[in-house]
């Protein structure tokens, strides 16, 4: 099992509710394909380095996970479609 990171940027223009279940979406989907989640991170509303899709402003979470090295390609396939993701990136956390 490895250790991984999934940053997500969530649209900041939908309700609370809607970007609640869009992040239990990205949660369900870890656990989904063997992931198990340690962490999630919410860093709340943050200005964007340049404009996207014409916000200045997104949501930033970070779920951190222990999965096998085939989930995240998996996870990310699914998070692609997502909507009001606008940005995502999964990563493998080093052992420091």
């Amino acid at each position: 099992m490895n250790k991984y990171e999934l940053a997500v940027v969530v649209s900041a223009k939908i309700e609370d509710d809607e970007r609640a279940a869009v992040v239990e979406k990205c949660k369900a989907l870890v656990e989904r394909f063997g992931g198990t989640i340690t962490e999630v991170d919410e860093w709340g509303k943050k200005k964007l380095a340049y404009e996207i899709q014409k916000m200045k402003e997104a949501f930033y979470y970070f779920i951190r996970f222990e999965a096998d090295s085939k989930a995240p390609a998996e996870i990310e396939s699914r998070v692609r479609i997502m909507d009001n993701v606008i940005r995502y990136l999964c990563v493998r956390q080093d052992e420091a």
